[in-house]
This record gives structure tokens, C-alpha cells and sequence, in this order.
């Protein structure tokens, strides 16, 4: 059996488990149950997202502290109302539907307790839920790779562990849907913070999931990008510009060669290059400012 308590130099400190829950009757109590068996001491928080099913007494009976919402406000919402009520100096967040094994939670405390600032439970390709949902994933973790710099090896898994204290300086960057995955793992390596992966298995879920992968999907992508002209501007506008000034340069040599004239298209194509260049730029220096002011006002 596992305390919940976490060593760090001298100091202990106290874990916080959150659960965001929307109708998860048929798992949550037994995942409470679980955590606690694991972790007596730990404080366990349910946040009812607006469910219409026994998910608050079950979690209650459960020994959970259960936070609720008068209606449904989404995923990312729940996440920000359990780790503002938290206490805990580290907070593990996992899901409530039966797909993530408590068990798993003291490797990513193991890997956080060796100086890193998050840890994520990467799932393996049998984990992923339809082969649709594990090439989408696959295509995000290779675009959010591209944005960091960073191998990223599953954006969007809602098993980590973070320190309290970091997380909470991206609450306002974070989407009230269901990519706060993508949105605080990102943030993460845009603030120079340390990024572990443990490899995990998620068992199918219990009950229906509240995923659509098409409208979520789309939304995961828009986030990326989001998300990605906040880290590195130049990383999105820098190709664009270039493509536009190849196909102008390109298509100067074409016309100029074909009836020795500089055509209007290219004027266009190597114009747009160099405002969408300048507008990169200047997207870094505004970035920059806006991030700053993030992290500050999340400190406070």
C-alpha cells in the first residue's frame, strides 16, 4: 500500500487526485475506491460536470470530496475547478470512466519525484479507443512535435501528474473543452518546464464516451495551432512565407523565360511573402508580452 505523501529534498508534500466526471456512474465509485485503497491519505476530488446519474453519491460513498457544476461546462472546466480547490502541492488528474488504473499513478509520481515538472501517461497503440482515433493521435503528437521542438508521444492523454504550483499559471490559457491535454502540455515546453512520458495502458472505457471524433477532432487541431502561434509564431508563418516566395520566384523564372516579363502574380506571391514574414515577427514580440502576463497574473 502507497501513502500519498511525496518527498522532495526535505519537504513532503501532498497529493491531490482529480477526477472530472459527466455521468460516470458505472465507474467512478470503483475508481475512487481504488485510489484511496492505493492512497489513504490523499485527497480525492470528483468534479461533477452537470451529471443526470448517481456519479455524486457513488463518488461520495466512495470517500470522495465531490465539487459540482449546476451544468454542464465541459471537460477542460472541471479540470480548472478541481485544481483550484486542491490542496495538494502535486495534483494527478485521470479520468473517471474506468480507463485509467490507479495503479499507474505511482510510476508518474516515481518519474515527477526525479525533477520533472509533469508527467504524462503516454498510452501504447492498444490502448487507443478505434484505429480512427489512433491515427488522429498519432497526427497530433507529430504537428505539436514540430510546433515545441519536443517529442511529444500522446498530447492529448488525460492521466498526469503536474506540480501544483505550475499548473495553475496556465488556468486562463486552458479551454473549457476536452483539449486541455494539448493545451497545458504545450505550455509547458513553451515555459522551459520539464516533460516526462511513462507509458501506460488505458482499458476501454465504462459507459458512453463524450467524445465526437470529428467535431473534437477539428477542435484539438484548432487548438494545436492556437496553441502553437503562442510557443513559436515563426514555426506556422515561417513556412507559408517561404512557400509563397519559392512559388514567386518560381513562377519569375517560368515567365521570364517563357515571355521575358516579370508577371503580376509574382509581385503578389513574393509581397504576401514578405508581409507574412514581418507578420511573424511581430507575432513573436506580441506573444512574447501576452505570455508573460499569463504566467504573472497565474502566479498571483
Amino acid at each position: 500500500m502507497c501513502t500519498c505523501a511525496i518527498i522532495i529534498g526535505q519537504s513532503v508534500t501532498k497529493l491531490s487526485i482529480i477526477l472530472p466526471a459527466k455521468n460516470e456512474s458505472g465507474a467512478v465509485g470503483l475508481t475512487v475506491a481504488k485510489i484511496l485503497e492505493l492512497h489513504p491519505s490523499a485527497e480525492v476530488i470528483v468534479v461533477n460536470d452537470g451529471s443526470t446519474d448517481d456519479t455524486v453519491r457513488l463518488a461520495t460513498e466512495a470517500g470522495a470530496r465531490v465539487i459540482s457544476h449546476p451544468y454542464s461546462m465541459g471537460n477542460g472546466a472541471a479540470i480548472k475547478s478541481g485544481a483550484r480547490a486542491a490542496s495538494g502541492g502535486i495534483l494527478v488528474f485521470m479520468d473517471a470512466d474506468g480507463q485509467h488504473d490507479p495503479v499507474d499513478i505511482r510510476s508518474l509520481l516515481n518519474r515527477l519525484d526525479m525533477g520533472y515538472d509533469m508527467v504524462v501517461g503516454a498510452r501504447g497503440q492498444g490502448s487507443q479507443a478505434s484505429v480512427g482515433r489512433g491515427l488522429a493521435n498519432g497526427f497530433y503528437n507529430r504537428l505539436a512535435s514540430y510546433m515545441t521542438g519536443h517529442k511529444i508521444e500522446d498530447l492529448t492523454s488525460g492521466f498526469r501528474a503536474v506540480r501544483a504550483d505550475k499548473f495553475r499559471e496556465f488556468l486562463d490559457l486552458l479551454p473549457n473543452g476536452f483539449s486541455y491535454p494539448t493545451t497545458s502540455t504545450m505550455a509547458f515546453f513553451r515555459a522551459g518546464y520539464a516533460v516526462a512520458y511513462v507509458p501506460i495502458h488505458a482499458a476501454k472505457r465504462i459507459g458512453k464516451s463524450h467524445i465526437h471524433l470529428f467535431k473534437d477532432g477539428m477542435r484539438f487541431l484548432l487548438i494545436i495551432f492556437k496553441i502553437g502561434t503562442l510557443y513559436a509564431p515563426m514555426k506556422l508563418f515561417g513556412p507559408v512565407a517561404l512557400l509563397h516566395a519559392l512559388l514567386g520566384l518560381g513562377y519569375y523564372a517560368f515567365t521570364y523565360i517563357d515571355q521575358g516579363r516579370l508577371s503580376l502574380a509574382t509581385l503578389f506571391l513574393l509581397t504576401s511573402a514578405v508581409i507574412i514574414f514581418l507578420i511573424g515577427l511581430i507575432s513573436e514580440q506580441l506573444t512574447q508580452l501576452a505570455y508573460m502576463q499569463v504566467r504573472h497574473h497565474g502566479r498571483k
